[in-house]
């Protein structure tokens, strides 16, 4: 009945979000428009898409009321070595949320935030 799970991100600008994915090793698919100032971008890492979409546009043509920042979702990504990943990260300029820590007793953990506020997790299994 389903298929293709994805998750949309609303931002109020879709250029900057979609750079930041993009800077984490996103590949963009999808662009509306193809030119100019984009209302929806989607982005795929590893088989996932994450959408970007314009708050303006989702209010506009979809009814919608989106919050348009803070900590309304968490993006998961995971890696092989958490504190080089959240170390270079915040060097770049990402806020830093929360520092590397354990979790668990497994899992090593650490939070930054994109450019909408919304939380990224950086995990890697110890």
């Amino acid at each position: 009945m389903f298929r293709t799970p994805q998750v949309i991100l609303f931002s109020q600008d879709v250029t900057r979000a979609a750079e930041f994915y993009a800077g984490l090793g996103f590949t963009e698919t999808f662009r509306v428009p193809t030119e100019g100032e984009p209302i929806h971008v989607d982005l795929v890492l590893d088989g996932y898409t994450i959408g970007i979409a314009s708050v303006a546009s989702t209010r506009d043509d979809h009814g919608l009321d989106p919050v348009p920042e803070g900590q309304r979702v968490a993006v998961i990504l995971w890696t092989d070595d958490t504190a080089r990943a959240y170390a270079e990260l915040t060097a770049a300029g990402v806020p830093a949320l929360i520092p590397p820590h354990r979790w668990l007793d497994r899992l090593l953990i650490a939070w930054v935030a994109d450019p909408d506020g919304n939380p990224i997790q950086i995990v890697q299994r110890l």
